[in-house]
């Protein structure tokens, strides 16, 4: 029997469950007409239905009877004319760009694309070959209880980030039971949840989890896209972390159990590209859709203006695809309890026309809108285009991934000649990036280490990149790293040389925690987590980026309890998490609220931050009647450090922290009073004490 078929409405996009049927619509400009294609279980099309409305460039309809966990897709007709910005192929089914759910996975074949491979106009020659067997399905969902209101709401200035990959996290734990290991609801695992509390995690940053396609050059290799920086469905969690038989229900679920042990929930997103690529790649969703419009082309119209490195950009600039974009964070606020997101390659979706724009049509309408504005927003703030470094260049109420801190860092730590402003920018708070339309030090997201580099271990293992399992002959990835092997390159024996390792690591660590902004660690740092000198590890769905929890060194256990023990002094000294930048100003008789000596106890001038060879240090932070004091020395020799006078007298100091010989608090140190000896690759934390 025919199905009936109604005008229905051209709002709300995608497909809608309404108790009696479903109202289907799709925004398309240049398309001559949209064909729905309804499919059962076995992927077998059973009925083809011309959308028969078409209002303010939506086509939409309506069919009654048809409810949750019905399959569909689309073809879309219009003219395949490349030269023009159009690639519509009637042969292609296609993804609906907001569907909820998929069923099936994608499968390489050469009907995925649009032009005929192998013609001699490559892509400019159609192809006839239908793509429906090799693509996955979406399906209707029905409407969705909203998450409990149980939301932690962390002040910015109280966060610690950490940023985790699902299935890297918990592929290999041994307590979370192996049906769910990789899953959404393996992050919800006490065990899991237990180890971030101990951390002093406030907010987890996942990797990519909408809907991504392993890229067919990866697969062809036998290797994956295990980041998942290659989206296609921007409401569809990705299949690979949904337990079996689970839904997006598992997904607010997690986010419940996390909230209630106080740790937001942020996601990276991409909406700067999508995994169709350039003219080369397959015609999934979008490409086919309408090309001219949710693109960014050329002027000749056949090519992708990219400024993402993924082929093409995503034309944030059109009113319909920035709808797309904010229903889309919106839906993962309002429906899965998200509490923030970090936007990967930002300034891609800051560029109306050719370049970054602080007031583009983006920022601006997440500026206004009532729920978005009120989230966490982190940027990355750099891509590929031209003026694509953007640090420090987004609105107020946004954070920025802060690559200066980390080689700053790096740099000091490994020794370098020079570093020591750099030193100085990353403990403040990076002031002079940050310090400006009533910005606070929380918008510098810190970090040592990332996904997209080395892992904390291995800066201080490797002087190299090691690439070679990602089969591009060690060509892809950083090269400048800013860091060491400290005598050995990778895994060795040597006490001596795992001693000073140990030593550059932990203060890094302190750095971070002690540094004004906010921290971010990176996922398995804690407790030694190394790729082998791979710091590009994208594709490496293995052992090579999951963490090991099983096989943690004796070094590294001890390294991990330093780094709880740092988690709880950031907690406690309220001067290690500033709401304000700090600018030498008096808070009591010749106190400032931050001030910088030299060994000699004597406070530095700007001359004295020229010194090249200069690489001890000490800084004060005062206010609220508490005086911290950190001392720095990233020479391999120990130095004397004379505490500087502050008012009329020393002060008597009680050490918090020793990074060069891992204690924390400890109950035995003196008092110390006058001087004290700053251990080679050590900071040194003291607190004023009246005795």
């Amino acid at each position: 029997m025919p199905l009936k078929l109604g005008p229905g409405a051209p709002h709300p996009l995608g497909a809608t469950f309404d108790g009696r049927g479903v109202n289907f619509a799709l925004f398309s400009a240049h398309a001559t007409r949209v064909d729905l294609c309804l499919f059962d279980e076995s992927g077998s099309e059973t009925d083809r239905i011309t959308l028969p409305e078409y209002t303010n460039e939506v086509w939409h309809g309506y069919v009654p009877e048809l409810g949750p966990g019905q399959r569909y897709g689309y073809r879309v007709h219009g003219p395949y004319v490349p030269r023009y910005g159009h690639s519509f192929n009637r042969n292609k089914l296609l993804l609906d760009p907001y569907a909820k759910a998929y069923a099936g996975s994608l499968i390489w074949d050469d009907s995925l694309f649009g032009y005929q491979i192998g013609a001699k106009r490559s892509d400019l020659i159609k192809s006839r070959t239908d793509s429906a067997p090799f693509m996955p399905k979406c399906v209707v969902t029905g409407g969705s209880a909203l998450p409990l209101d149980n939301r932690p709401n962390r002040a910015w200035h109280e966060t610690v980030v950490y940023e985790a990959h699902v299935k890297g996290m918990t592929a290999r734990h041994p307590d979370v039971p192996e049906p769910i290991r990789g899953t959404f609801a393996a992050l919800a695992h006490p065990a899991i949840v237990e180890h971030l509390v101990k951390l002093g995690v406030t907010a987890i940053e996942l990797l990519p989890i909408h809907a991504f396609v392993d890229d067919r050059h990866l697969v062809e290799h036998g290797l994956r896209n295990y980041w998942g920086y290659n989206s296609i469905g921007f409401f569809v969690p990705a299949e690979r972390y949904v337990s079996p038989g689970a839904n997006v229900d598992e997904f607010r679920t997690t986010v419940d159990r996390l909230h209630e042990a106080g740790i937001e929930v942020l996601l990276d997103v991409v909406y700067n590209h999508t995994a169709e690529g350039n003219e080369f790649g397959p015609t999934l969703s979008f490409r086919g859709i309408d090309n001219a419009s949710y693109y960014k082309l050329t002027e000749n119209k056949r090519h992708y203006h990219d400024t993402t490195g993924c082929g093409n950009t995503i034309n944030i600039g059109h009113p319909r695809v920035l709808q797309l974009v904010m229903d889309s964070l919106r839906y993962w606020v309002e429906q899965c309890g998200v509490d923030g997101f970090r936007f990967d390659l930002a300034p891609a979706l800051a560029r109306d026309g050719a370049g970054f724009d602080p007031s583009s049509s983006f920022l601006d309408a997440i500026g206004q809108d009532p729920v978005l504005s009120r989230r966490k927003l982190i940027a990355e703030p750099w891509d590929l285009g031209t003026g694509g470094y953007q640090l420090g260049a987004f609105p107020p109420g946004w954070a920025e991934w802060n690559d200066q801190w980390r080689d700053g860092l790096r740099a000091y730590w490994k020794g370098d000649m020079g570093a020591l402003p750099g030193l100085g920018r990353c403990i403040s708070g990076s002031a002079a990036i940050f310090d400006r339309r009533g910005r606070k030090p929380w918008a510098s997201v810190n970090f040592a280490a990332a996904h997209d580099g080395f892992t904390l271990k291995d800066v201080v293992s490797y002087s190299e990149k090691h690439n070679e399992a990602n089969l591009e002959d060690n060509k892809d990835g950083h090269s400048d790293n800013r860091s060491a092997n400290w005598g050995v390159e990778g895994p060795t024996e040597d006490p001596a040389i795992l001693d000073r390792r140990d030593r550059v690591r932990r203060a890094v660590a302190a750095s971070l925690l002690f540094s004004h902004g906010t921290p971010m660690w990176q996922m398995g740092d804690e407790i030694g987590r190394t790729q082998f000198g791979n710091n590009n590890a994208f594709c490496q769905d293995n052992a090579v980026s999951w963490m090991d929890w099983q096989n943690v060194s004796e070094r590294d256990k001890g390294f991990l309890e330093f780094v709880r023990g740092l988690a709880a002094l950031r907690q406690d000294l309220p001067l290690l998490r500033s709401r304000k930048f700090l600018h030498g100003e008096p808070v009591a008789p010749r106190i400032k609220d931050v001030s910088w000596f030299k060994p000699d106890g004597e406070e530095k001038q700007a001359k004295h931050w020229e010194d090249p060879v200069a690489k001890c240090i000490g800084a004060s932070f005062a206010g609220g009647g508490n005086i911290l004091l950190m001392l720095f020395n990233a020479d391999t020799q120990p130095i004397d450090f004379i505490f500087p006078y502050f008012g009329k007298r020393h002060l008597h100091w009680k050490l918090l922290c020793d990074t060069a010989n891992g204690l924390i608090r400890p109950t035995d140190a003196p008092i110390a009073v006058g001087k004290t000896t700053l251990p080679g690759n050590g900071l040194l934390l003291f607190e004023r004490t009246d005795l």
